[in-house]
């Protein structure tokens, strides 16, 4: 009897399969990312309880805890100071007719930051919208 060991076996990890499971984690990520929301300015929001939405050509403010503003305007944003920030607005509304301005301010923030964007408002005669959570 020949009791002879086999000293040529070495370990193989079969790969065949690997480029399907990482093609199909690709485009999970991909579609993934794409429907996340496109808000890119993280804000957390009042809360409030649910209501009618609004359907209307909307130009989008945006404050952060630290007052920073950005315009956002058929998908274009911008960080506009606040003293040009009455400016930029008007501009803009002069090009468009029944615009909608949507806040969406930080909650930390004080009254006082959301009155101030409201006078601008009121000086242009133009709509605004306070941006809530909606709690359910």
């Amino acid at each position: 009897m020949n009791f002879k060991k086999n000293s040529n076996y070495s370990a193989e990890v079969y790969t065949g399969s690997l480029n399907d499971i990482m093609f199909f984690l690709l485009l999970f990520f991909l579609l993934v990312s794409t429907m996340s929301n496109p808000s890119i300015i993280k804000l957390l929001l009042p809360r409030s309880a649910p209501a009618q939405s609004v359907s209307k050509q909307q130009v989008l403010i945006s404050i952060t805890k630290d007052k920073h503003y950005f315009i956002r305007i058929k998908g274009t944003e911008a960080e506009v100071p606040f003293e040009n920030l009455e400016k930029v607005l008007k501009e803009k509304l002069n090009n468009a007719a029944d615009l909608t301005i949507v806040l969406r301010m930080d909650n930390g923030l004080t009254i006082q930051d959301l009155v101030d964007l409201l006078q601008i408002g009121n000086k242009l005669k133009v709509k605004m919208v306070l941006a809530t959570k909606i709690v359910q």
